[in-house]
Order: structure tokens, then C-alpha cells, then sequence
């Protein structure tokens, strides 16, 4: 079969094609024949690097239709339309543990399924118990909202009933996310957005922060945050781990910060977000409350087009990369 490796060559991601065997299903897992894959920045863009060893075939999402099924698994049949997180999905075919199959909402197609599992989960994973616990009526403050989890965590704060607020350097990019439910836009790449979040909340601050862009912005997140207010690390495009911290505040407002990554999270752990993504955020996508947001869809053949698009910093939401036919 295809595929689309990505290999870490003097600390940057490189993409080779090549041919190789179609996987056989170990037990638990799906073999799916892949029909979308999507783009996601720490695999191919942060550091260039590659999660548990210098090269693995790309794609870390994908919808398909199951090819094969493994021993002991439950509930999937050879033809079944799914979409979830996966091994491989820069291929045509791909692996993927039965925990986390979704079936496919019948209202979306490939691309837009395959726009969802990293984006939309790392979003339910931040806001909803037993972290971000966002509740209706409180404000979330979003560092770098146009990434795909930036938008995604707008869409789910929306649904949960809450206030949103998200930074961009591009005031283009925040015109496209205030339809989607970005109640309060900062056009800004510095950390010199606290005044302007104080003033939006009437001196109440964030009640959860995410943190898309680093170590740069963390003191000023800090800086936002209501009492009892919660701040969810995630991401470092701007190249920095280490950050400011100012203690007193975290002392005196009861702050509680957090990250959220997929690096070393055990497949229980894994299966548990699946599950309740399944269960709490799923059904708003099978009766239209929410869609996916793709920025733009390139061809198998065109991934490294993607990925330069990816590495720019152009997109709104989801790269997908498309295999139909």
C-alpha cells in the first residue's frame, strides 16, 4: 500500500512516501481503509518530532471503512463507516484501537469525520470534568485560537453554555472564528492581553485558560485568570518550555494549572476520553449543533503541500488530507 512517513532528520519532520505491507489487526484493534486523514502540529511541526521513535508512517486521525477486524474485538464489522484516532493515517489503509472507533455521524463526509478525533477529544479533554470543568456562563480565554483545537475549544465552550475570548496575529482569522462563537476577538501575537480580558469580563478574568502558544504567554494567562480560575497547557509554537510563574497568585486565587497531551497516556486512559467524547460531545455532531471546521483539503500526493501550509501558520481550524477513490 501507500503511505507518507514522517522522519526526524536533524531535528526537523521529513516526509517520504513509500510502499509498504497492509497491516493485519492485532487483538483490540481495527484495520480501516483509510478515506481521510488530517494534519496536527505536534506530530509534524513542534521540534520536529516523532512520538516513540525517529520515523513512523504519518497521521494520527482518520475515516475509513473497516477492512479487518482483530480477535476479541466487539461491536465492528468488516464495511462499517468510522472515524477516530489511529496509527498510520498518512496511508491507505491504517490501524486503529476498537476504543476509540466512533461510528460515522451519517450527516458528514470523510473529510469532515477525519477533521475531528485530535482536535475535538484534546478540546472535550480541556474543558469538561475532571479538568477545565468550564460551566455555563463562565468565560474561556483561548491563546492562539485559529489552531484546530483553538477552534474546536470555542465550538465546545459554546455548547457548554459559556463566554469565549481568543487571541490571534491575524484579525482575519478571528473575523472567521466569531461566527462559530468567539464572543470577544484580541488581535495580538504578544503577551499583552490581560487588560483587555479584565475588561471584557468586567474585572472577572477567565475562568479557564488554554494555552496554544507557549512558554511566552504563560505568565500573561496567569495574569487573566479569575479566582479558582484554571489554566490548560497544550501547546509551544513558540518554541518555549520554560515560563514565569508567579506563585502568589497561584497561591492567593487558587489556581490550578494543567496539561493535556496524548505523549504518554496509557490506552486506558486514552479509551476513557474516547469514551466520554462518545458520550458528552458526539451526539451535537449527529443532529447539527456542531461541525467541524476544515480549513482546506489536499490530495494524498500533496502532503508535503500541506505540511508547508501547516508550517505557515495559514490555516483556520483542520488541514485534511484526502484519499476518496
Amino acid at each position: 500500500m501507500k503511505s507518507c512517513w514522517i522522519v526526524t532528520r536533524d531535528h526537523e519532520a521529513v516526509l517520504e512516501y513509500r510502499d509498504v505491507p497492509v497491516p493485519d489487526p492485532r487483538p483490540g484493534e481495527l484495520v480501516l481503509r483509510v478515506q481521510a486523514s488530517a494534519l496536527n502540529r505536534g506530530e509534524i511541526v513542534v521540534g520536529g518530532a516523532v512520538h516513540g521513535g525517529p520515523e513512523k508512517i504519518g497521521g494520527n486521525e482518520a475515516s475509513g471503512v473497516v477492512h479487518a477486524v482483530g480477535e476479541g474485538v466487539a461491536g465492528w464489522k468488516v464495511g462499517d463507516r468510522v472515524f477516530g484516532r489511529c496509527r498510520g493515517g498518512f496511508a491507505e489503509y491504517a490501524v486503529m484501537d476498537a476504543a476509540q472507533a466512533m461510528p460515522m455521524p451519517s450527516r458528514l463526509g470523510w473529510q469532515q469525520a477525519a477533521a475531528i478525533p485530535i482536535s475535538y477529544i484534546t478540546a472535550y479533554e480541556m474543558l469538561y470534568p475532571p479538568w477545565g470543568s468550564l460551566a455555563p456562563g463562565e468565560w474561556l480565554l483561548v491563546t492562539g485560537v485559529s489552531a484546530g483545537a483553538g477552534v474546536a475549544s470555542v465550538q465546545l465552550a459554546k455548547l457548554l453554555g459559556a463566554r469565549t475570548i481568543g487571541t490571534s496575529g491575524s484579525q482575519a482569522k478571528l473575523d472567521r472564528i466569531v461566527p462559530l462563537g468567539l464572543d470577544v476577538a484580541i488581535a495580538t501575537r504578544g503577551a499583552d492581553f490581560a487588560a483587555r480580558v479584565m475588561e471584557a469580563t468586567g474585572g472577572h478574568g477567565a475562568d479557564v485558560a488554554v494555552n496554544l502558544v507557549g512558554g511566552t504567554q504563560f505568565a500573561e494567562c496567569i495574569r487573566c485568570l479569575a479566582r479558582k480560575g484554571r489554566l490548560c497547557v497544550v501547546g509551544y509554537v513558540d518554541g518555549s518550555l520554560r515560563a514565569e510563574i508567579d506563585l502568589g497568585a497561584v497561591h492567593a486565587k487558587r489556581l490550578q494549572v494543567y496539561g493535556i497531551s496524548n505523549a504518554q497516556l496509557p490506552a486506558s486512559e486514552k479509551a476513557a476520553a474516547a469514551a466520554g467524547f462518545a458520550r458528552d460531545v458526539l451526539p451535537a455532531f449527529v443532529d447539527g449543533r456542531l461541525d467541524p471546521v476544515v480549513d482546506r483539503v489536499f490530495g494524498f500526493d500533496r502532503i508535503p503541500e500541506a505540511k508547508a501550509c501547516m508550517d505557515s501558520s495559514a490555516m483556520v481550524g483542520k488541514i485534511v488530507v484526502t484519499l476518496e477513490g
